[in-house]
């Protein structure tokens, strides 16, 4: 893919999750796409990562702002930069309760790209940051 092919893919992506489309994200990924989700572990397939998004949308709303993309010359790999502007639903493990606060924190996404497809969406924020935010509220 060339550089601007591979921006529209992640452009596209990040638009489905704006909108809370978690089939149109789903369309952007491989069928055996790697997520690396922050400070945990690796979930290999759209499968799981189908759960994934179901389970985000049980604990958070959020919309990512201020969106910065950037790729390699081949395409092969981009990222993006942003702040995620949300509201914590519901308390999800192992983090503290959940009562609707709302929080803002810088995050990025690392895309691998094979086949015109996101072969692998390494995900970045602060974890003491985030947690720091939502004890506020």
């Amino acid at each position: 893919m060339s550089q601007t092919e591979t921006k529209v893919l992640i452009e596209r992506y990040l638009e489905a999750f704006n909108a809370g489309d978690s089939a149109a994200m789903l369309d952007c990924l491989d069928e055996d796409v790697a997520h690396d989700i922050n400070e945990g572990g690796r979930e290999i397939g759209k499968d799981k990562f189908k759960w994934f998004l179901g389970m985000m949308d049980r604990h958070y709303k959020e919309e990512l702002a201020d969106i910065v993309i950037m790729t390699n010359e081949t395409g092969s790999r981009g990222a993006a930069e942003f702040t995620v502007h949300g509201e914590y639903l519901a308390t999800a493990e192992g983090l503290p309760e959940a009562n609707g606060q709302r929080y803002s924190v810088p995050g990025a996404i690392l895309f691998e790209i094979d086949g015109g497809r996101i072969s692998r969406a390494t995900t970045y924020y602060n974890l003491k940051n985030w947690i720091a935010a939502v004890s506020k509220g």
